[in-house]
């Protein structure tokens, strides 16, 4: 002490996980008074995975929550699923920013860096959003600085490569030639290759992956005085895509500011601001015609260049393109320009009551612009915009948005949308202690209002053939005529609402709240506008009872709780009858375009119900090291929203005419769900946290108006692949189930079932309807065969500090999801993988894969039915992200003034373990009829980094 006698000491109290305060919606709480389910995760945990997205940061932190990639291309979009499918349709979750209804769906647009926490409310507490949280609601609180604390400045930064996770095993040249001359003479036709002996041949996978840089930097400025605070971030993120390099590219900047200051004693402001603007070029993924599928399927035998360097045809399809011409011709560039803010008052009334009031704003601004060069793929390419071999006539185009090719010229689309919202809240809360009863209470109205409105163009002959000249101004306006609209689709939604909330807790021992929200949506109609929305939640902190002893148990509360929510994820005109239909009429003997009833409307249309029931408990053990969370939860969802098929006597059939969207099907989602953290320090300074949770779902389709509802295609042009039906999880696989491969030609005859064309080496499939044979043309012999749905999801997150090192490492596990191998193309001279080299030969090969033919002159086609053999198990375990990091010591780093700096490595997606023979089993391609239907998803990449953190 050097003689001193004057200290100036400063005590911050120590929080526990139990006081950690959570964001409820229009108020918070602490983990220790809460009697709902709600899932934290900190926005230190979240960036410490480094993440390029705050979507894929939250996979595997919250139990409950399932995140699968719908595209993992640069910028794609995710699914957020929050215990379970609950509709056919929309599933995503309402995001709220700072008390600000996300104007968009997802999280791609937020920096993780700006992010202080987020909570997942999964249960009863939803409710307070009303027809809104039909699907959970995520909340997201942003950075703020803290009062009397001086300017601190935080830079953080990281630079990356980016690979491709997994290459297909398919055949070489040798093997291709090998198996299709096999193929074509089983067929009875030529063999293609007079002689197999090609060697390796092309890898086309190798010509299309690339190794791509991303980076990424943020700058946050923070600090306070004794009345105010504020934080200001900025972020940069670039990214290459593995598949394009900078054709398949994403940028990103982020601007935020979070200002907070007191006007008097009572009266405190607050403004957010969030700006981002993304930039993003696309390829074609996903289906049928994209880069990765033309890949998987091209012929290794033939070469991506000419002699001269151009690009070769691959002549021997119709309808698969050499990836690389693919690549180098498309032109798909997307913006987005988003603000988001609030300006919120608050007025401290009394000890007791506060006055809040808000208004929320969003804009959105999204541009994009596609070129289509004129191109030749080759002879009768569906994909030609020009044909340089025979030269054919203009065929007429009938307008925007028709399926009518004009061939022999080049276009451009662009279009243009604008969005805007806003949000209009009051509220007031109540807080006061009657000696050991603690009562809180908040009654408040909103008013919401969204639209939007654009225009969109096309025009043939852009000067060049040239991106750089792509502009509608600039495109030829007398020979072809060029289009341009205005948005056909404009729209305005309004809703109005009114809630109130109660809670009560009596000696921090019996805790209770209630609420009830009414909602008015103009999405519906005029007799089905209103809706009433109300929850109860109890809990009893057991252990807070004299009675309760116990050296193991700290903390012990058991929790229950019932909500009802809405989901109104429709169109916004939905219940009223448009026209849209195309209609064609005679007058004085001439034909006359007109318009005709489009979308049929439902007067009677209303929103999904969601009613869930939550049974849980809290526990803490082993002196505070250990904390346990556990949840049983039946999740009901009633009136589902979704378009079937009618009779065409209605006229519901014809160009541009749709079925109007009905009420009808019930969804029921039971699950458990498990959280366990452990944490301690030992002596010597080392210290160390483990988080496993742990989430088991059955979904149940339990009512439907029709028998089923199909979705999903398998093959090209071939028949559905999924149902929803009652007594089945939503998107299940409906298809014939294999019984092994047939022999012999005296096994078919003995079976003493029919199966046409059958013969040694195809598929032997069951009679499930017991008819003694095989009905192709029908559904009676097919059966269920799994589901898209994960049965359970795990995350294990871990992370040790010592002596300046520290070390985390994340691990994400899906299992008993099922996946529909649907990349491979059934034509003649497509490649295969490579498992087919183990085919059907002759008795005794093998009892798995059938023989090959093309099929010309026989029914080998029967073995490319949708069956059991095309659906794999879609299981993994996934190493998420590794890092090791070293903080350099202070007394190094005095001199320049800084308080921290942090240097460390990482990879992400490192390991993939699954027997699924795709690129990624960790995809949902579409909606929850076809999101298990693998075209060959884009792999998320492997990325191995290094990076920074700079505290002053």
């Amino acid at each position: 002490v050097a003689g001193q006698t004057n200290f100036n000491i400063q005590l911050e109290p120590e929080v526990t996980s139990l006081e950690e305060v959570v964001v409820i919606g229009y108020g918070t709480s602490t983990i220790k008074e809460l009697s709902g389910s709600v899932g934290r995760v900190s926005g230190k945990d979240l960036i410490a995975r480094n993440p390029v997205r705050m979507d894929q940061a939250l996979q595997g932190q919250v139990s409950g929550v399932q995140i699968s990639t719908a595209s993992a291309s640069p910028g794609g979009a995710t699914n957020i699923r929050i215990r379970g499918l609950g509709s056919n349709g929309n599933n995503n979750p309402l995001i709220v920013v700072d008390g600000i209804i996300y104007p968009v769906e997802g999280l791609n647009a937020l920096n993780p860096s700006d992010i202080e926490s987020v909570n997942v409310l999964k249960d009863a507490s939803a409710s307070i959003y009303g027809v809104l949280a039909g699907n959970g609601v995520i909340m997201v609180t942003t950075k703020q600085g803290k009062r009397k604390d001086k300017p601190s400045i935080e830079f953080s930064g990281y630079a990356g490569m980016q690979q491709t996770s997994k290459k297909l095993d398919l055949l070489n040249a040798r093997e291709f030639a090998v198996l299709k001359n096999e193929m074509f003479a089983a067929g009875g036709q030529t063999p293609p290759f007079n002689n197999p002996d090609l060697g390796n041949g092309t890898d086309w996978q190798d010509a299309i992956f690339q190794k791509t840089p991303m980076q990424n930097y943020n700058l946050t400025v923070s600090g306070g005085s004794d009345k105010s605070n504020y934080s200001v971030g900025g972020s940069y993120l670039s990214q290459e895509g593995i598949v394009g390099g900078d054709k398949a590219s994403y940028k990103r900047y982020n601007l935020r500011v979070n200002f907070s200051t007191d006007i008097t004693p009572k009266i405190k402001l607050q403004n957010i601001l969030l700006f981002t603007n993304e930039g993003r070029s696309t390829l074609a993924e996903g289906g049928i015609g994209s880069v990765l599928y033309n890949t998987i399927n091209a012929s290794p035998a033939a070469s991506p260049n000419k002699p001269n360097g151009a690009y070769t045809y691959l002549e021997e399809f119709h309808d698969i393109i050499n990836p690389l011409a693919q690549i180098e011709n498309t032109y798909n560039k997307a913006g987005t320009n988003k603000l988001v803010g609030k300006e919120e008052v608050s007025y401290k009334i009394n000890s007791r009551f506060e006055l809040t009031a808000r208004a929320g704003y969003s804009y959105a601004h999204v541009s994009s612009k596609d070129f289509y060069p004129l191109v030749y793929y080759g002879l009768n390419k569906a994909q030609n915009t020009t044909n340089n071999v025979n030269l054919l006539p203009d065929s007429v185009d009938i307008g925007f948005g028709s399926k009518n090719k004009v061939l022999n010229h080049n276009s451009v689309v662009q279009a243009e949308r604008t969005y805007f919202g806003y949000n209009l809240e009051m509220y007031l809360n109540y807080n006061q202690m009657f000696n050991a009863h603690a009562v809180k209470g908040t009654l408040g109205l909103t008013r919401a209002n969204d639209s939007g409105k654009g225009i969109a163009g096309k025009g043939y002959n852009v000067p060049y053939n040239a991106y750089r000249f792509a502009d509608l101004s600039l495109t030829d306006q007398t020979s072809l005529q060029q289009k341009t609209y205005a948005d056909p689709s404009p729209y305005a939604s309004r809703l109005q609402s009114v809630f109130i909330r109660g809670e009560y807790n009596y000696k921090a021992k019996y805790l209770f709240s209630a609420l009830v929200r009414r909602d008015i949506s103009s999405k519906f109609g005029p007799a089905y506008r209103v809706g009433y929305f109300p929850a109860f939640s109890g809990a009893w902190v057991t252990s807070a009872e004299p009675f309760f002893k116990s050296n193991v148990i700290q903390f012990l509360k058991v929790r229950a709780s019932y909500g009802v929510s809405g989901n109104d994820r429709i169109g916004i005109y939905d219940y009223r009858a448009s026209l849209g239909g195309q209609g064609v009429y005679t007058f004085n003997n001439q034909l006359t375009n007109g318009v005709a009833i489009g979308k049929f409307g439902n007067p009677y249309l209303k929103w999904e119900n969601n009613r869930q029931t939550n049974i849980g408990v809290d526990i803490t053990i082993l002196k505070s090291k250990v904390d346990i969370t556990a949840d049983y939860f039946v999740k009901k969802t009633t009136d589902l929203l979704f378009t079937p098929d009618i009779s065409a006597i209605v006229g519901a059939y014809g160009p541009g005419v749709y079925p109007p969207t009905v009420n009808g099907g019930d969804v029921k989602n039971t699950g458990i769900e498990l959280g366990v953290t452990y944490s301690d320090q030992l002596p010597s300074g080392f210290s160390y946290n483990i988080n496993l949770n742990a989430t088991g779902i059955k979904n149940e389709v339990t009512k439907m108006p029709v028998a089923f509802l199909p979705g999903g295609q398998f093959g090209v042009g071939g028949g559905y692949a999924t149902r929803m039906q009652v007594g089945h999880p939503i998107g299940s696989y409906f298809g014939f189930q294999t019984d092994g491969v047939y022999q012999t030609a005296e096994e078919i005859t003995n079976r003493g079932v029919t199966q046409e064309g059958a013969k040694s080496g195809d598929f032997r499939y069951v009679d499930q309807d017991r008819s003694n044979s095989i009905n192709f043309g029908n559904n009676t012999d097919k059966v269920f065969l799994g589901s898209a749905v994960p049965k359970a999801t795990i995350g294990l997150n871990a992370a040790c500090n010592f002596k300046g090192f520290d070390f985390a490492i994340s691990v994400y596990a899906a299992v008993g999801n099922k996946l529909l191998r649907n990349y491979e193309r059934q034509q003649p001279l497509a490649n295969m993988s490579a498992y087919r080299i183990a085919r059907w030969t002759g008795e005794g090969s093998t009892n798995k894969d059938p023989r090959l033919s093309t099929g010309a002159n026989d029914i080998a086609y029967h073995n490319n039915e949708l069956s059991n053999y095309f659906i794999e198990d879609g299981s993994y375990v996934r190493i998420k992200n590794i890092q090791l990091g070293y903080s350099i010591p202070a007394t190094l780093i005095k001199a320049i003034r800084a308080q921290k700096i942090r240097l460390y490595l990482a990879a992400n997606n490192l390991a993939t373990f699954t027997k699924y023979r795709g690129y990624d089993p960790d995809f949902n391609s579409s909606g929850p009829l076809d999101g298990g239907i693998d075209y060959g998803a884009y792999p998320q990449a492997k990325v191995y980094m290094a990076g920074f953190n700079l505290t002053f």
